[in-house]
């Protein structure tokens, strides 16, 4: 399109020209019509050199200078668009591999997770829900005695195992209950460490004191209110008991 602007003014320029010296070349022409021709024609040509200044020669810089910006514009568009593709492969990848050694990390056998937060447990077997219910968990208060032992009542987070299973369990009661009660402290295998009853049918110990066992409270199910253990309703405690075997993993988070 330029280049025919450029041809067009180039032929009318010499077109001009040749009517000019034309013009001039005639004996009948007084000197004072010469002059009027000149100036008429520097008038003409100056006017169509701005014109083509315009509109041929500014467009054509800014085409030449436009183009090679067009092309670098592009060719970073096409780059981040191939950086693009290749992050994306890779996180695909990566979740791949993680979602891989996620399922490699999954126990083969039931286990049971427990949500401190929100007082739930779950019960699965590989990727199949068994289970889920309310629990009752640490209750994070802080007992102090005479100054020198203190006990934080909390649900620890981890990872554990099933260490010990027992049926109509009885409860040995340990310092911290005779105090909380105002009661002095008996000795280790005093008749009234002893109580039946309280833990319900079944306990699943989890190893440094901690179980898994049944309630008297009910109600209290869902709420933050044991000193570490987890507690459960009767169908769902005798449900873990008969799922869950020696072994068995308990994730608590």
């Amino acid at each position: 399109m330029i280049n025919n602007k450029i041809n067009y003014f180039r032929n009318f320029s010499v077109q001009a020209w040749r009517m000019f010296f034309h013009w001039i070349k005639k004996p009948k022409i007084s000197s004072g019509t010469k002059r009027v021709l000149i100036k008429t024609t520097y008038i003409v040509l100056f006017a169509m050199g701005s014109f083509s200044l315009i509109y041929v020669v500014i467009p054509a810089l800014q085409q030449t200078v436009s183009k090679p910006y067009k092309e670098t514009k592009r060719q970073l568009s096409y780059n981040a668009q191939i950086i693009k593709e290749k992050k994306s492969k890779e996180l695909v990848k990566s979740i791949t591999q993680l979602n891989k050694k996620l399922t490699e990390q999954k126990p083969r056998n039931s286990y049971m997770i427990v949500n401190i937060s929100d007082n739930r447990f779950y019960v699965y077997k590989k990727d199949e829900l068994l289970r889920q219910g309310k629990c009752s968990t640490g209750s994070y208060i802080k007992l102090i005695w005479n100054d020198k032992e203190q006990w934080v009542f909390k649900t620890p987070r981890g990872e554990y195992r099933i260490q010990g299973k027992e049926e109509s369990p009885v409860w040995t009661k340990p310092d911290w209950a005779f105090i909380e009660e105002g009661l002095p402290i008996p000795s280790a295998n005093h008749p009234s460490r002893y109580e039946a009853g309280v833990l319900g049918d079944y306990k699943l110990s989890l190893g440094s004191g901690y179980l898994i066992h049944g309630t008297l409270y009910k109600r209290f199910l869902g709420m933050p209110v044991t000193h570490g253990c987890v507690r459960l309703n009767d169908d769902d405690l005798e449900f873990v008991y008969k799922t869950l075997s020696i072994g068995s993993k308990v994730i608590m988070y």
